[in-house]
């Protein structure tokens, strides 16, 4: 007998819920049903979310140069190791605490995770597991230290850098993150940051803006008072990351509704893809006007801006306002970049302008296209993220500097990193020939 579509709905309710046993087990519920709904999509979208890690790889080794790359995908393999197994250790009880001290600044619930996970998923909010929670927040963890990695690129020491991402994401990030997320002073202030436009982009982007100022720029960037372009070695690698972060961009801003409900999803969904779009158009217009030709890598930060200016409030703007969001992100982070190029602030990724100054206007666009939410409340937000995060990261790169140093010799960054640290080349056999005649 065939199958008509009808019963798929009622084949995929007795898969989700499972058959009643033959002794008389109860009927599953709804709320039951939900349950599983609920945490299954947010499951999904902890999937989505790792799959951003692969993003950004590509993204940062497309545009750095082809002697870096080894080193670049060394370092982002580590960053998401380095974020799940800090974030298990510590940073989800810090970033989650039983109780604050300090009036909601810091908080503590203890060594490790899962050590009443039935009581956990109880008490900490009954429409998904501990577990599915845990691993949702542990991708996002990551992700603060990755946007560091594309800024300080091809002249770090990769020792200098895990010792960083580890303190960071261990210790930083997580108590930031408790002041919102967590329930903390700042949530009582009533700061909104929906799924991280200041708590994940731009505690990344005031690290990287710390370590950029603290290494100098790259050999050759910039000299005798003119900027000199380094260009990356691979701009499909570079794009075909750009749109694997957009849909993993999905995940991390729709599964920041925290249940599957269809009607929350969808909006988000339909915010995050109009800002996206919107931020391509005001990166395309900018950069044509500006630089008098349509610059690719401006227009892949600028689907990159939109995401981020809209994370802040994907759930509580309008699909209009989710426009002109995307749309003013696309036009700063040009800006952004050719500012930060002028101060000599050597960004290879661009990744201040995308995480910092675009995460900045996200969270503040919050307080003047919503109505729930005041410009001041967002403000001081803004501010009390960018004082710590940034005065954190500087200290810590500066001890690291101080002891194990923080910059590879000259020789060492001239030869590459690949070579210098790894003794290993991405395109070893690889050998390009020039038809023209």
């Amino acid at each position: 007998m065939r199958l008509t579509c009808r019963w798929i709905p009622v084949l995929a309710l007795v898969l989700l819920v499972g058959l009643p046993s033959e002794a008389g087990a109860q009927e599953a519920t709804a709320a039951d049903v939900l349950f599983t709904v609920n945490n299954l999509w947010l499951l999904i979208a902890t999937f989505l979310v790792f799959l951003m890690h692969l993003g950004f790889t590509a993204l940062e080794s497309g545009l750095a140069q082809s002697k870096n790359t080894v080193n670049i995908l060394f370092k982002n393999m580590s960053i998401i190791a380095i974020g799940i197994l800090t974030y298990a250790l510590i940073g989800f009880s810090l970033m989650y605490p039983d109780e604050f001290l300090l009036g909601g600044i810091l908080g503590w619930a203890g060594f490790g995770v899962g050590t009443d996970a039935e009581g956990l998923t109880a008490a900490y909010d009954p429409g998904f597991t501990y577990w599915a929670d845990f691993i949702f927040q542990a991708m996002f963890a990551a992700t603060a230290a990755t946007i560091v990695s594309g800024a300080v690129a091809e002249r770090i020491k990769l020792e200098a850098f895990l010792v960083f991402s580890a303190l960071y994401v261990a210790l930083v990030y997580p108590v930031l993150g408790s002041w919102q997320w967590g329930g903390g002073w700042l949530d009582e202030l009533g700061f909104y940051d929906f799924a991280g436009s200041t708590i994940v982009h731009s505690v990344g982007g005031w690290a990287a803006l710390a370590g950029v100022i603290l290494l100098g720029p790259r050999i050759g960037k910039y000299v005798n008072g003119s900027i000199r372009p380094i260009l990356g070695h691979n701009i499909p690698l570079a794009v075909i990351g750009m749109f694997l972060l957009w849909f993993g961009w999905f995940g991390f801003n729709g599964g920041s509704v925290l249940s599957a409900d269809p009607g929350e999803v969808s909006f988000v969904f339909v915010t995050t893809a109009i800002a996206a779009a919107a931020g391509i158009a005001g990166a395309m217009v900018t950069t044509w006007t500006v630089h008098k030709h349509p610059d690719v890598t401006m227009v892949l930060n600028g689907a990159l801006a939109g995401l981020v200016g809209i994370t802040a409030g994907a759930d509580v703007v309008t699909v209009l306002s989710s426009v002109m969001i995307g749309l003013i992100a696309g036009v700063i982070v040009v800006f952004s970049v050719m500012l930060l190029d002028r101060m000599k602030l050597d960004d290879p990724v661009g990744a201040i302008s995308v995480h910092l100054t675009c995460g900045i206007w996200g969270t503040l666009a919050v307080g003047i296209f919503s109505p729930d939410f005041g410009v001041v409340t967002q403000l001081i937000g803004v501010a009390g993220y960018g004082a710590v995060a940034f005065l954190s990261a500087l200290s810590l790169f500066a001890v690291i500097k101080a002891t194990i140093g923080l910059r590879v010799s000259e020789d060492d960054e001239r030869r590459g990193l690949d070579l210098a640290e790894h003794n290993m080349e991405a395109y070893s056999d690889f050998q390009i020939f020039n038809t023209r005649s």
